[in-house]
């Protein structure tokens, strides 16, 4: 939706651009956009970095539990398997223990990281590593809880890219009819000049146009939304 916002934005940025003359086109063009992209690409940035974070939670559990197996506590366990993951898929583990360090119970940390989080999958990671500190089970105990949600997000995981497999050539079916439909237009254009004069006129070039490229745009999005949904 942010995306579509943006589009919006544009298009009515320039359509205002237009009639108020060339000299201050793209002033008013960028002014219109810059507040919508920006706030576009912060929930973008914010979403890629939630998105590391939750790939690595397997990893991440899976190295808690062994940590645990050989009988070191939570905290230590939890600490040295942030350390071995990349730096920009730490993300809400590295915040948790950055606050643990600064005084804050472990339990605390890891929920209130696990209520921001926009990911599923890390809120499933950081809600069982809090329940375990929250808790204080013996390490034995510790693991057994985390193995069975690194069991259930290896699970999903393969689930996951099972229904991609599955769905990778609906996708490419969708992208062909969306560049299928301006080739066509395309190629009436050039063929019927009553077409060609009216995308050519005002109307077209203010309306028809850029309510097309929105349509298209949104059938885009639209698909890959659901698609994802399966795939979560």
């Amino acid at each position: 939706m942010i995306v579509l916002g943006a589009i919006a934005c544009a298009v009515a940025g320039t359509s205002l651009a237009v009639a108020i003359g060339p000299a201050t086109r793209a002033i008013e063009a960028k002014r219109a956009i810059a507040p919508v992209a920006g706030r576009a690409r912060t929930i973008f940035d914010a979403r890629r970095s939630d998105g590391r974070a939750a790939n690595s939670a397997l990893p991440l559990l899976q190295s808690v539990h062994a940590a645990l197996r050989t009988g070191l506590p939570l905290a230590l366990a939890l600490r040295n398997a942030v350390a071995d993951l990349d730096a920009a898929a730490r993300g809400p583990f590295e915040r948790a223990v950055r606050s643990f360090d600064l005084g804050a119970p472990l339990d605390a940390s890891l929920r209130s990281e696990a209520k921001a989080s926009r990911d599923r999958r890390n809120t499933l990671a950081l809600e069982a590593l809090s329940l375990v500190a929250d808790q204080r089970l013996a390490a034995s105990r510790s693991a057994a809880v985390i193995a069975s949600v690194a069991d259930r997000l290896a699970f999903e995981r393969r689930l996951v890219d099972e229904v991609r497999a599955r769905t990778s050539g609906i996708q490419a079916q969708i992208l062909l009819l969306a560049l299928l439909v301006p080739a066509i237009a395309l190629y009436l254009a050039v063929t019927v000049p009553g077409l060609a004069a009216t995308l050519s006129s005002p109307l077209g070039l203010r309306v028809l146009v850029p309510g097309a490229a929105v349509f298209e745009v949104a059938g885009i999005l639209a698909s890959r939304a659901i698609l994802r949904g399966l795939a979560l």
